[in-house]
């Protein structure tokens, strides 16, 4: 029988939500707590290097390739395990990931389409870094012009990070919530630069 250690107790597969699971038929449980996955406290803070170390062991243990000659309930599962695995660790590696999934903890919908700051300099400001991001193709030295606004992002990024924690923290949730969608603002850019410095290397 294919035995999952993440956390032993009764039969259901993983929601997001933490709501409707559903049964399956092997006596193991499927934890919904992506900290308690990884045998973490739940904190803003996260050891990277525990983190990492225990995703490469439940990886190893729980790959579905280890299955292969088991039953279908079991390779079922060791596919379902494999999977949220996957997303437990791509959600606590990431400061914005894991600082909505703190929230939703907290039963608060911190996702992008529920809540968009209301600072209006904050907003003016993104205008004019959008402003910046679109004009650098056409600067002398492109790459540089990138460099720069990638450089002012991961210190707006990092910041937003500072106040995340300090937030929650104090459970100040509303304050949080805000910071969340600032850090929104500031990884979507980063990924948009990221992305036109690619394009612009094929060029």
């Amino acid at each position: 029988m294919l035995k999952m250690n993440v956390v032993a107790a009764k039969a259901s597969t993983f929601n997001r939500s933490g709501a409707g699971t559903r049964q399956v038929d092997d006596p193991v449980k499927l934890s919904s707590d992506f900290f308690e996955i990884f045998s973490i406290p739940v904190a803003w803070q996260v050891e990277r290097s525990h983190l990492d170390a225990m995703y490469r062991k439940l990886q190893q243990e729980f790959h579905p390739d280890r299955y292969a000659s088991k039953g279908a309930v079991e390779k079922r599962l060791a596919v379902q395990t494999a999977s949220l695995i996957n997303q437990a660790y791509d959600t606590l590696k990431s400061p914005l990931k894991r600082a909505q999934y703190l929230l939703e903890l907290k039963q608060i919908d911190a996702s992008q389409d529920s809540h968009i700051t209301s600072d209006g300099a904050f907003l003016m400001q993104q205008i004019e870094l959008r402003e910046a991001l679109s004009e650098a193709p056409d600067a002398a030295d492109p790459f540089a012009a990138l460099d720069s606004l990638r450089s002012g992002v991961e210190s707006a990024y990092s910041q937003q990070q500072v106040d995340f924690q300090a937030e929650y923290q104090s459970d100040n949730y509303d304050d949080a919530l805000n910071s969340v969608a600032k850090m929104q603002f500031s990884a979507k850019l980063l990924y948009e630069i990221e992305q036109l410095e690619a394009d612009l290397e094929d060029q």
